[in-house]
């Protein structure tokens, strides 16, 4: 048994102190998982034994410790002297003769075993192509990712360039962000080995590559598998040169529940030049937003996900490739996620910009915008730094302002209030170490280098769902923390008010009983933002302009009704899947005509009507002729998340339901396409928000299975008062919920609730807004209130002290 070289089929995860993390898990892998259809590459590592052998033979540790003593990691400056010192001196020193024997026949054996011909002991002449990665003893700890601190070099080829890779990831041991990684978690510089894995290269440059997590990276949400894909090798993705593909499935179904495809303008290749064994090259414009992986792909990949997870019994975060000459798909990688599975998911911490920061909501001023990393807020001086060599510029509390960063930019983010790049997804190294370290950081905004300059104060907000914004000015923010560990579960329901798909993910760790009201129109404004029947008269349009802007924003869609169908589809099914098993009532459109209009193309098809709170919205659009083909779109959308995606969950909601006749109508064009009350379990409600819901509550309780009460239209109504005329009657006790009438209408329509078995909840603003509106509820009988998140644990404790007197009343 040799102490230098230990071939993967030797390996287990049991041999992180002698292979480090990386290569221990390629070993279990490769024994275990490949039995379950997963494909691993095959290769060998070298060992803890052979890298304290080879500093042992060089007499190197007295020297690196005379190099780094007295080193505060802090002065940047100091840090990369010592560090280039370090590395020089290992790189520098002579290679054991026995170490290069037992490499170079470890090499020629893998070669051998893919070529199937065998190679003459001693030549050094071509083999196989293989990926010489670092693994660190110490790596891929519960609390420590060690992601990129030491190198990777891939398509090496030849022994000759093996030995030297291998002497190189040595060396990186190290590199400046390893050796201030280490002083920040307190690991010992000689306590920790370097294992070089020596694997199969798979051929995804022909192809495609990319990284995964079982875990939603950004809110800890367990029942999703994040699957990141691009063209080539999946270097880029990391070093976010390129933004990737994005997808989302959904553990329990397996379901492609989002997707978002990334501006791939980058390929990384093999190059013939040994000197410089990879490159990039420029993706083709017609290629560069199509997809990279198909459908089929993302689902067996997805699948991996889940074995691999349940296999290490911890969230899994994954490298994956693609090989393009055998079009089968391999696992390249497997460490534990360390960021999300550390969270201690009793404490919610909600960072919030303050209302009146920038003179109003709506007068911030947005400089540009990326994807969010995190949910929290950051602030101060931008840094335009572009370079390495420049970093040493960079002072404690400033943003971060640059192209990307890689992982020698390390000791500088950690001291940064915040962080924007121009490149890069969720999964880029910007992300992953900011993430870790919890500083907010902004990615894929593809110009703000150009946007801001140093010396600019600005704040940068990721506090607000997936979008991040950059504002101008340093902006007052909040965070609110609340400890829910030992929080009591009313006996009415307590469930939430959605718009935002975005932050369903994360609202689903405040303690709930579901989703009372999800509104498409918030997926509509923010993710299709085109009028349904500019979508289906698209080939009828005369405007060019018009078909330019729909042209940008559904690429990849010949057909434009199909777009509107998908995105409707993946917001709704990601507030399902967020909540999953438990009921998401969703509201089928509500947008009022002034509304619709102003989406891209709406005014063609709008009326102008002098009131459209009480006009042509809700149920009478959905069976008009002039809105029936576009209402057919919304009941597809939502058979394709019942039924291909699997979330029965679902149930569905009809608004501003006149009269029982017209509940009936619009229920039959639902059950003519696939959404019949009562088939494969789903329930129907509809809104409670006219008097006359309530005065024949009786007739409608025959035909729904619940009343959702929206108390701000029902106001308005019983009152008749405009509520977008704000403030013309805003007298304390006639504007507001809590008149008299409004109260005797919900007291009685819960009631014919309780008499005629049907469920009766409420969805308005009103319990949100007013503490003792919701306890009022509770004394009603209500089966479930649903609030704003912000409102719901505030309220639950108020439900809770509500109970408990009346069960003490008893």
């Amino acid at each position: 048994m040799s102490k230098f070289i230990k071939f993967f089929d030797e390996l287990s995860i049991k041999d992180v102190p002698i292979v480090g993390g990386k290569n221990a898990s390629l070993g279990e892998m490769y024994q275990k998982l490949t039995k379950h259809g997963i494909k691993v590459p095959n290769g060998f590592a070298t060992t803890a034994y052979a890298y304290r052998y080879f500093m042992k033979e060089a007499g190197l540790e007295k020297e690196i410790k005379r190099i780094l003593k007295g080193l505060n990691t802090h002065n940047v400056v100091d840090l990369m002297k010592r560090g280039a010192r370090v590395r020089k001196a290992i790189l520098s020193a002579k290679f054991p003769p026995q170490l290069e024997k037992e490499i170079i026949e470890a090499y020629q054996k893998l070669s051998a075993d893919y070529s199937k011909t065998s190679l003459r002991r001693g030549r050094l002449s071509k083999g196989v192509d293989v990926a010489v990665r670092s693994s660190a003893t110490a790596e891929d700890l519960p609390d420590a990712s060690f992601a990129g601190q030491q190198d990777t070099y891939l398509n090496i080829n030849g022994a000759g360039h093996v030995i030297n890779a291998v002497h190189r990831c040595i060396a990186s041991l190290f590199t400046n962000r390893a050796i201030s990684y280490r002083v920040d978690k307190n690991f010992d510089h000689f306590n920790i080995a370097l294992s070089a894995g020596i694997q199969k290269m798979v051929r995804s440059d022909l192809a495609s590559s990319g990284v995964m997590f079982s875990i939603d990276t950004e809110s800890g949400f367990e029942n999703v598998v994040l699957i990141n894909s691009i063209y080539g090798l999946g270097e880029n993705i990391v070093q976010g040169k390129v933004n990737p593909d994005e997808f989302y499935v959904f553990k329990p179904t397996g379901a492609i529940i989002s997707r978002s495809i990334g501006h791939k303008r980058l390929r990384m290749v093999y190059n013939k030049d040994p000197k410089k064994p990879v490159k990039d090259i420029v993706v083709p414009p017609a290629d560069q937003l199509k997809m990279s992986i198909n459908d089929e792909q993302v689902k067996k990949l997805a699948k991996w996900a889940v074995i691999i997870e349940k296999h290490y019994k911890r969230p899994m975060d994954m490298e994956w490739a693609l090989d393009g000459k055998d079009n089968q798909l391999y696992i390249i990688q497997a460490r534990p996620e360390t960021v999300q599975s550390q969270r201690d998911y009793n404490v919610i911490e909600k960072y919030k910009l303050d209302p009146s920061a920038g003179s109003g909501q709506g007068k911030r001023k947005i400089i540009i915008s990326g994807q969010s990393v995190g949910s929290k807020i950051g602030a101060g001086v931008a840094n335009r730094i572009m370079d390495i060599k420049d970093i040493k510029k960079f002072k404690p509390g400033q943003v971060l302002v640059t192209d990307m960063t890689d992982p020698d930019w390390e000791p500088i983010m950690k001291i940064a209030s915040a962080i924007v790049t121009d490149k890069g997804g969720r999964t880029c190294h910007a992300a992953i170490i900011s993430r870790e370290m919890g500083i907010p950081c902004i990615v894929g905004t593809e110009t703000v280098s150009q946007k801001v300059k140093s010396g600019k104060k600005i704040t940068a907000s990721c506090a607000e769902g997936e979008e991040g914004f950059i504002y101008e000015g340093i902006l007052p923010f909040k965070i609110n923390t609340t400890n829910i560990k030992n929080l009591k579960r009313p006996k009415t329901k307590i469930m939430m008010n959605l718009g935002e798909p975005d932050m369903a993910f994360t609202d689903s760790f405040i303690p709930n009983d579901g989703v009372g009201l999800a509104r498409l129109e918030f997926i509509i404004n923010n993710s299709i933002k085109i009028h349904p029947l500019a979508l289906l008269n698209y080939n009828k349009l005369q405007d060019n302009y018009l078909k330019k802007q729909i042209d940008n924003l559904t690429v990849g869609y010949t057909d434009k009704k199909q777009f509107f169908v998908d995105k409707l589809a993946e917001g709704v099914a990601t507030i399902a899947a967020a909540f999953y098993p438990k009921d998401v009532i969703v509201r089928l459109s509500d947008f009022k005509s002034n509304e619709y209009a102003n989406l891209i193309g709406g005014k063609g098809y709008e009326p102008i009507e002098s009131n459209p709170m009480i006009g042509w919205r809700g149920a009478s659009r959905y069976y008009s002729p002039e809105f029936l083909a576009a209402f057919k779109l919304e009941c597809e959308a939502f058979k394709k998340v019942r039924d291909d995606m699997g979330l029965n969950n679902l149930k569905i909601m009809i608004p501003f339901c006149r009269t029982v006749e017209e509940g009936k109508r619009v229920k039959s064009i639902m059950a003519e396409h696939g959404l019949k009350r009562g088939k494969n379990g789903l329930d129907i409600y509809v809104m409670a928000e006219i008097p006359a819901n309530i005065i024949l509550a009786h007739k409608f309780a025959k035909e729904f299975d619940g009343f959702s009460i929206g108390s701000n239209d029902l106001t308005q109504l019983t009152l008749g008062i405009d509520r977008d005329a704000a403030g013309t009657l805003d007298v304390a006790g006639v504007s507001n919920e809590k008149n008299e009438a409004v109260k005797t209408l919900i007291q009685y329509l819960i009631e014919v609730g309780k008499e005629t078995d049907t469920k009766v909840g409420i969805c308005g603003q009103a319990p949100s807004d007013f503490p003792d509106f919701a306890t009022f509820l509770v004394e009603c009988g209500i089966d479930s209130i649903s609030l704003i998140p912000d409102t719901v644990v505030k309220t639950t404790l108020a439900v809770n002290k509500k109970e408990a007197s009346l069960k003490k009343k008893k």
